[in-house]
């Protein structure tokens, strides 16, 4: 091979290697990755994040934080955020269980310092940062987070915070008040940079769970109801509508979440439960394979009272999907007798089975209905969990099984949420969803101008392959220069 052939060989090589690193690069409003993404968890794992998240949604209530606002450990998916001035980067668990932004703080000794995920944790201090300035308890958002007056305020005494889960872990700290910076949609595709004044928790120390290498994080990023919640707070500047989306990849552990109103695709709504601390809804029904179940009329019911069901929750960061007691057992009834004779086992409180065939074909499928004439139809692959080549588990848990006092609802989590747009419209107190494809884009309308722009799906991880592949560009260019000289 002479000179020439060789720079066209390479060239074309090059070529398709600026293609990769083009590729690569991504912008978006909010990037998210999955904790669990490319790791095949056993059930075990799995039940156990989502029985320390339920055990702190059960005690939110409790509180002292108003009476609104929980926090998880173990979130499926986070996302990065920069704050201070200047700016620095924070990986943050996305939750819409909660409602607080809160980040590990410089005085914190109990706080991760590494974490399970590869990724390099920062601790916020306040001092660090030019912009950033103590909230104290005369504060107006310290009012608003304790519904009043905050007793034994004094004026150098700071907003405090002490939360206390279901599991024993504690977080205890004070609020900041700093820039968030986050990316603007400008166009389709383009976004520019942004910033906004965020009120925030600070965390000074940490037990329980909360401490742990495993999975941690810098902090949690609370999408709640609350009016303390960050999409709350930009939304009283003007800066947003009340209103954000998820898409999240079941796939590939990405996709896409978004401040502001979805056009595109059309969504169909359900209304949420009046004052509920969470994304409650009305769940009206269950049918398997197009056969109603028969079921008591008030298994779906929220109520206020200690005794009272506390009906269905939308929740992206519960990990399988938990049955009412008094349904889960005609729903395993019904999967059962229809799916085809295989022998079920026991693992870890879930039935398996061995199957070599398609799922799609052999078992039914799942469908819940809601107020206004909402469905949720849920296949047969999105409902089996595979646990190896040809084993598979039922993905649908008793509520019961964590706890006696859960046993009463319906949560619906990342199991059946996955794949799907799911859209929050606080302003008119709503929820939806529809079946998509979350490695595409959405449309979202600018409330300022009315234009409409594309939000394309990211993977926080795809920073790692851009980098990589400048890496391999610059080996490749040696090789060139080498080879052809």
């Amino acid at each position: 091979m002479d000179r020439k052939e060789r720079v066209a060989f390479l060239a074309l090589g090059l070529f398709f290697l600026i293609l990769s690193v083009r590729h690569a690069d991504g912008s978006g409003v909010i990037r998210v990755r999955s904790k669990f993404a490319g790791i095949r968890s056993g059930i075990h794992r799995l039940r156990a994040h989502d029985g320390r998240r339920h055990g702190r949604m059960l005690s939110a209530v409790d509180l002292p934080l108003g009476g609104s606002s929980s926090a998880t450990v173990a979130g499926l998916y986070y996302t990065e955020l920069w704050i201070g001035s200047p700016p620095k980067h924070y990986f943050v668990q996305v939750d819409t269980g909660s409602d607080q932004l809160w980040v590990n703080c410089i005085q914190c000794r109990d706080c991760p310092k590494t974490s399970d995920l590869g990724l390099e944790l920062t601790l916020y201090d306040p001092s660090g940062s030019s912009s950033g300035s103590l909230v104290s308890c005369k504060d107006d958002f310290c009012s608003m987070l304790y519904r009043g007056r905050v007793s034994g305020c004094t004026p150098s005494a700071l907003c405090q915070f002490y939360l206390q889960y279901g599991d024993g872990s504690t977080s205890r700290g004070y609020f900041v008040r700093d820039i968030m910076q986050y990316n603007q949609l400008t166009g389709n595709f383009k976004t520019s940079p942004a910033n906004a004044s965020v009120v925030f928790g600070c965390s000074v120390h940490e037990t329980g769970q909360l401490d742990a290498s495993s999975q941690a994080v810098d902090g949690i990023m609370g999408f709640g109801q609350s009016n303390t919640s960050v999409v709350s707070q930009l939304a009283s500047e003007g800066k947003v509508k009340k209103m954000f989306a998820h898409c999240l990849d079941g796939v590939n552990g990405g996709g896409i979440f978004t401040i502001g109103q979805v056009v595109e695709p059309h969504v169909k709504m359900t209304p949420l439960v009046a004052n509920q601390s969470h994304y409650n809804v009305y769940m009206k029904a269950i049918d398997v394979g197009g056969v109603m179940l028969r079921l008591p009329s008030d298994v779906f019911d929220t109520g206020h009272g200690v005794e009272d069901r506390l009906g269905t929750i939308i929740d992206s960061g519960t990990t399988l999907t938990y049955i009412a007691e008094e349904a889960f057992n005609p729903l395993m009834k019904a999967i059962l007798s229809y799916g085809p004779h295989v022998k079920y086992y026991t693992l870890e409180g879930s039935s398996c089975f061995r199957y070599t065939g398609s799922v799609d074909d052999a078992f039914p499928y799942v469908t819940f209905y809601f107020e206004n004439s909402v469905t949720l139809k849920v296949l047969p692959h999105e409902y089996l969990y595979q646990i190896g080549d040809f084993d598979w588990c039922i993905g649908f848990q008793n509520s019961g099984s964590q706890n006696r006092d859960s046993r009463g609802w319906t949560v619906l989590g990342d199991l059946v949420l996955a794949n799907r747009l799911v859209v929050y419209d606080l302003e008119n107190q709503a929820i939806g969803w529809a079946n998509y494809d979350c490695s595409s884009s959405i449309k979202i309308k600018d409330s300022r101008t009315g234009a409409m722009y594309s939000v394309g799906a990211h993977n926080i991880s795809l920073a790692c392959k851009l980098d990589l592949s400048r890496f391999s560009l610059i080996i490749y260019l040696i090789i060139l220069l080498h080879w052809i000289f």
